[in-house]
Parts: structure tokens; sequence; C-alpha cells
């Protein structure tokens, strides 16, 4: 008799996994057929791009987090809206349905590769708390559908409280590049091939010399807004962890910083949510005069250096762990 798994190897079997995979596959499809795009070789198309892509750029976000603790979701996303683009292109599609059927497929796979990666993350952490991968699989799925319905909601509220166009709306960098990306395949506009391949080696370069290439690039597309806080915290970054010559000590240290970041990060977007709602709702608790008075400003610098004070000094306590 064939001796049983030990439980922490024990996963959801194949059998349910793929079954899963072929009905989400399915209603992909249904929605492109039924709700986006015309004739069923385009349909067919999108979908086999969704699969194709996803089963492969899965595989790289998966092993990059396991390896170097990165995901490089932002360039394997542009890449897909690349590959997409052509491909859709080619059998006929362009125009707006065109871009959305680009972006829909984008964000399917980027989807994905996030859900990949974190995952990766999960089962990492739980084998060496020693759980049950079968069950973290099956609460990852039902965790995977309060999330999208919870998702969908709070971008609903953010475009109707704030909207992504127009004066006064939400910053949006990132969606920005992707526009630029797709907009001129579909519309037939010049391309920038030679800009595209100028940034590959770009990033190269900066590979060779010990640059950080994805966090050069963020810097260059990101507002100034946005781009002076990544700043910021990069020298605290820089401040906390050189502080001593041993590098025990130091890695501590910005393990540390790296967790109270996370929760300002986490922190930071659950309160711009609530912002959101309560502007939805018609709530106002914003004091216009007082925002725009110098008082206001020399208050929220003071808070700032406050802010950056409390991290460098929590960070600074960590202590070196004993192996």
């Amino acid at each position: 008799a064939v001796a049983a798994p030990e439980r922490t190897q024990r996963d959801i079997s194949m059998k349910r996994i793929l079954t899963i995979l072929i009905a989400t596959l399915i209603s992909v499809f249904v929605f492109f057929h039924f709700g986006l795009l015309d004739g069923w070789v385009q349909s067919v198309t999108a979908i086999l791009i969704v699969f194709i892509i996803a089963f492969l750029f899965t595989t790289v976000a998966a092993n990059a987090i396991a390896i170097v603790g990165t995901n490089p979701v932002s360039g394997m996303t542009l890449m897909t809206l690349i590959l997409s683009s052509l491909v859709l292109v080619s059998v006929g599609l362009s125009g707006t349905t065109g871009m959305t059927a680009a972006l829909v497929i984008g964000g399917v796979v980027c989807t994905a590769l996030s859900m990949a990666g974190g995952f990766i993350t999960d089962l990492k952490i739980g084998y060496w708390l020693g759980t049950t991968p079968r069950k973290q699989e099956a609460w990852k799925f039902l965790g995977t559908f309060v999330a999208a319905a919870t998702v969908a909601g709070v971008m609903i509220i953010l475009n109707k409280s704030y909207g992504f166009v127009g004066e006064g709306a939400l910053v949006a960098p990132q969606a920005n590049a992707m526009a630029a990306v797709i907009q001129p395949l579909m519309t037939g506009g010049q391309t920038p091939w030679m800009l595209y391949f100028c940034g590959a080696a770009l990033a190269l370069v900066l590979t060779s010399i010990g640059v950080p290439a994805l966090a050069f690039a963020l810097g260059m597309f990101i507002p100034m807004e946005l781009n002076a806080p990544l700043v910021v915290g990069g020298l605290v970054a820089w401040f906390v962890s050189n502080r001593s010559k041993d590098e025990g000590l130091n890695k501590a240290r910005f393990d540390r910083g790296t967790l109270i970041a996370s929760g300002f990060i986490a922190g930071g977007a659950l309160m711009g949510v609530v912002s959101a709602i309560l502007k939805f709702i018609g709530v106002d608790w914003f004091l216009s005069g007082w925002a725009s008075s110098n008082a206001a400003e020399w208050t929220g610098l003071a808070m700032y250096l406050v802010l950056i004070g409390y991290f460098a000094w929590h960070t600074l306590r960590a202590k070196k762990e004993d192996n």
C-alpha cells in the first residue's frame, strides 16, 4: 500500500485545481466573447493570450519572489500589454475595443502574477511554521473571492469620489504608462520602439553596476509629489542600515524598518479608502480654509519630521538575532 503523505506535504488535488482553472478560463472567455469582442477568432485569441502568458509569467514571478524576494509585476504587465496588443492588432482588433481588451488581458495577468508571488511567500512562511499546504490553498481561494469583491467596490468608490482623470483626480502614473504603451499600437500611431530598446539597454547597464533598475525606472516616471517621499524613505533606510559596523545588526535594523514601512503603507492605504468612503457618503470633514493656510503647511511638515524621527528611532532599537 502507498503510504499517505505527511500532513505538511498534503495539497489540493490536481484534479480540483484543473477544474477551477478551466472554469476560470471559460468565465473569462464568456466575458470576452459576449461582453467585449465580436468574433470567435478574436475571443479565442484573447483567451489564448491570457492562458499562455499567465502560465509562463506566473512561473517567473513565483521563482523571482522565492529567490530574490521581489516580484517584477510592473515590467511583466507592460510586456503583456505590448505582446497582447501586437497579437490583437494582427487579428483585426484595434481602437477603443482593442485597448479595453488589452487592458483586461493585462489586468488578468497582473492579478495572476501578484497572487502567485504573494502565495509563494505564504507557502514559505507556512513551511517554516509547519502548516498544512492544503488548508492554506483552500483559504487562499476564499481570500481571492473576498479580495476581488472588495477591490471592485473600492475602485468604484474611488472613481465616484475623486475620479482618475481631470482636476483633483487621483494620480495614476502606472496606468498612464500602460495607456502610453498600448495607445499607439491600437490607434495606428508611431510606437517608440527605439525608446523601448534604450530603456532595456539602460536597465542592463544599471543592473551591471549594481543600481536597482526598477527603482531607477520608477523614479523617472512617477510625479515629484509621489517621488519625494520615496527619496526620503530611501535616505532613512540608508541611515538606519549603515549606523553600525556589525552587518548582522544593520540587517536586523533594515528588516525592522521594512516591516514598519509596510505597516505605514497598509495604514495609509486603508485611511485613503476611509477618506474616499466618507466623501462618497457626503461627510465633509475637510477644512479648506485651514488647509490653505501657512499654519497647516508648517504643521504638516512638523508631523512629517516627527514621523521620520519615530521611524528612525524605532528601527535603530532592533537587535541582532542570535543564531
